[in-house]
């Protein structure tokens, strides 16, 4: 029997232990070959270290472990017997936000780390903002370093109620939010309870991972496929051949299906769905496949193929909320190129209406956008884009700002409505 996969990230602030979690993680599950970890005894002994440095399983950049950061996103597969992972290490610091939002854009289930001494600081606030704007369902608070405050019960208390505050500013219902007293560096409540902390009675890291439900936010959404390749063969066997490659991004093609096919808006039915390996009766979310359509449509790389009876609105005016990325600030009457899908248009930026400060979650009116800001933007597009809310769909709620010269991405944009948040 197959297992499910729980494709989670880790966020935080400079030096909150991130990298030195995820390989404690790594370590204790033996998901580690032992020439990896002989090389981090190696280095570790190289730095005057007693013991295994574990975050240099995964800081593989040479600048990162030259300065003792991340700066990439780092990305890495384990398992147990009870589930698969999929785990996104991002970067803590400021001018890596783009990373933080690309390794969080999929994820299922976000650990953020705050270190026992200092609590909720400003990058944890900006990071629970993001969680929050990118539509993370869960999320997990680790309090790292809680060998280091005498494992005392007051202080971890103290740092989950001021968290709890934040996430239920931010829209998180309690029941999707836990925290956990942890020690990356000495093993504390990752993997195995810990005797230091007889206080906690919840799960390890470990076991909250393993148990925690999975649902993959788009897999009940209505069907969405993103064409990104027509397939005509034209060989003898195969004369007639017309299918349409994809990832299904959203809910289950099955033949028999009524579709339509935008922004053309042209009407038609499911005849097979294809794979390498032969037809299937059905594919969902995440898997790649090639649709024949029973009628021959003008379906070209751009087009959607959506369920008939729940389409997204085709629009050229976008109300959107966008993570700025770049040096140059983003300013009204902005000619960019919008990417949605498998479909590049050009795009004029139109009102900036407001900018979200993370620190205070509050909004305000700007004039610009600077880098790292989140703001809600009006855009207009030169062609009609198949888009659906954020909240409803994150694969095709969601687009990227791209520079016309250059080809560097700009912004991370969502679809509908801003991030809402309350006074405490």
């Amino acid at each position: 029997m197959a297992k499910d996969l729980l494709r989670f990230a880790t966020a935080g602030s400079v030096d909150d232990g991130k990298s030195t979690l995820v390989g404690r993680l790594l370590y204790d599950t033996k998901s580690v070959l032992a020439d990896q970890i002989e090389a981090v005894q190696r280095a570790s002994v190289d730095r005057g270290l007693d013991t295994p440095d574990l975050s240099l399983l995964v800081d593989g950049l040479r600048a990162e472990r030259e300065q003792g950061i991340t700066i990439d996103v780092a990305y890495r597969y384990f398992g147990t017997p009870r589930r698969e992972f999929v785990l996104a290490d991002t970067p803590g610091h400021v001018q890596y936000t783009r990373n933080t939002v690309t390794g969080a854009s999929t994820a299922e289930l976000a650990v953020l780390l705050v270190d026992a001494r200092h609590g909720v600081v400003e990058q944890t606030r900006r990071h629970a903002a993001v969680l929050a704007l990118l539509r993370v369902p869960r999320l997990v608070l680790a309090v790292n370093k809680i060998d280091l405050v005498d494992y005392d019960e007051a202080v971890y208390t103290a740092i989950a109620k001021d968290f709890t505050g934040l996430t239920t500013a931010l829209g998180y219902p309690s029941s999707r939010v836990i925290t956990i007293p942890v020690s990356a560096l000495v093993g504390d409540n990752v993997v195995e309870n810990s005797a230091n902390t007889p206080w906690y009675t919840g799960p390890t890291l470990l076991e909250h991972l393993e148990n925690v439900p999975v649902t993959s936010p788009d897999a009940d959404a209505p069907l969405r496929i993103p064409v990104q390749y027509v397939i005509r063969p034209r060989t003898a066997s195969h004369p007639d051949y017309r299918g349409y490659a994809g990832q299904v991004a959203a809910g289950t093609v099955r033949p028999g299906q009524e579709v339509l096919v935008l922004p053309e808006g042209l009407r038609s039915t499911v005849e097979a769905v294809d794979t390498a390996d032969g037809e299937l009766p059905e594919a969902g979310t995440g898997r790649s496949v090639t649709v024949r359509l029973a009628d021959d449509l003008d379906v070209a790389r751009g087009s959607m193929i959506v369920d008939a009876a729940a389409p997204p609105t085709v629009t050229e005016e976008l109300e959107t909320t966008v993570c700025w990325l770049a040096e140059k600030p983003l300013r009204p009457g902005a000619r960019l190129l919008l990417k949605h899908g498998t479909r590049v248009t050009q795009a004029i930026v139109g009102a900036l209406h407001d900018r979200l400060d993370t620190d205070t979650l509050t909004y305000s009116e700007p004039d610009k956008l600077e880098i790292n800001d989140i703001g809600r933007v009006s855009i207009r597009t030169a062609d009609p884009l198949p888009a659906d809310d954020y909240a409803d769909s994150r694969a095709t709620g969601s687009f990227l700002l791209i520079d016309p010269p250059t080809g560097n991405t700009l912004a991370a944009g969502l679809v509908g409505s801003p991030l809402k948040v309350t006074a405490v």
